[in-house]
């Protein structure tokens, strides 16, 4: 395993996204059980773990993830990288308000909950269209120079706002919907992030498990899970982009790995600066993404891959840019 950059923080190639243990896939498990989940994820190498304010079911309360992770990560704190992320609300911003103060506020209740005196990367969880991106860089470079944060992010952005942004107080990470459903960040996040030096980390980087190819028209998804408003997962959508699973297919059995590996090897092997954060809840499940590292495609093989999605049609499009969505996503999108 060789480690990636975003930035200056170095991480496993791979990391974990860690909000399935408290809200969006239906059932949580026991604490006890994703505290181990975690805790294998470090001993197999992830050294990168991602979470965020208001990730916590209504029965627990937000802040729980944050909880869970902290509990999970106390024991090699000092041996990670740990992301959160904030959401800017009016009470932070009018009526005078000083930012720097509201993010502050938000940092310091984060790393209460999160068992820390710092935190490693601090995203913009959504722009919030009231107040500028450029206020928000100044506030984080603020935080940068008192040592609470080590390094910024933005999410579900374009690369006109990461500009904007970056040329106030240089971004480190970018967490932006991505995988082979979806991939407008190819158009001008990417070319963007690599020429600045700013890490991609996609979330959903195996379409919300569609790629894995588990996902079929009789799967139900039941109580909070936000996979019954993904366009992808509709059945006429899960029937349309059966021709990717094809194709991953093909490659999984030649490679010896399966669906999911190949289809993060992809975009390891496509862009340097990427580091995709998968998230489950199942430990099995957490390990074969973390594996997905060891898995390489020959130049030969990533080629002739490309060249076969790019012929492939897909249905269920959502987009990169949050602010630019009407709806959770269209019906359809051609490539």
């Amino acid at each position: 395993m060789k480690t990636r950059k975003l930035r200056d923080l170095e991480v496993s190639p791979i990391g974990m996204g860690c909000m399935g243990f408290s809200h969006g896939y239906g059932k949580v498990p026991e604490e006890a059980y994703s505290v181990e989940a975690i805790r294998k994820a470090f001993d197999f190498g992830c050294t990168f773990f991602d979470t965020a304010e208001v990730y916590g079911r209504e029965q627990f309360f937000p802040g729980h993830n944050e909880l869970l992770v902290g509990k999970a990560i106390e024991p090699f704190r000092e041996k990670i990288v740990l992301a959160t992320k904030f959401f800017l609300r009016p009470e932070d911003y009018e009526n005078g308000a000083s930012l720097y103060d509201s993010l502050g506020r938000h940092l310091e209740a984060s790393m209460k909950n999160l068992r820390t005196d710092w935190v490693d990367l601090y995203y913009l969880h959504r722009v919030n269209e009231r107040v500028p991106v450029e206020a928000v860089a100044e506030a984080m470079g603020k935080l940068i120079q008192d040592g609470r944060i080590r390094a910024w992010g933005l999410s579900q952005v374009s690369a006109d706002t990461i500009a904007k942004a970056h040329g106030v107080t240089p971004v480190s990470a970018v967490q932006n919907l991505y995988s082979m459903l979806e991939r407008d960040c190819e158009q001008e996040v990417f070319p963007y992030c690599l020429e600045q030096n700013i890490g991609v980390v996609p979330f959903s980087p195996i379409a919300s498990g569609f790629l894995s190819g588990k996902v079929t028209v009789e799967t139900k998804f039941e109580g909070d899970d936000v996979r019954k408003f993904v366009p992808q997962l509709s059945k006429e959508n899960i029937v349309g982009n059966q021709p990717i699973l094809d194709i991953l297919a093909k490659y999984s059995a030649a490679k010896g790995a399966t669906n999911a590996q190949i289809s993060l090897a992809w975009m390891l092997h496509k862009y340097p600066n990427v580091v995709p954060i998968p998230g489950s809840k199942n430990q099995e499940r957490i390990l074969e993404n973390l594996g997905a590292w060891n898995v390489t495609l020959t130049r030969d093989e990533f080629d002739a891959l490309e060249e076969s999605l790019a012929a492939c049609d897909v249905f269920g499009h959502r987009g990169a840019v949050e602010t630019d969505q009407t709806s959770f996503g269209n019906n359809w999108k051609k490539k």
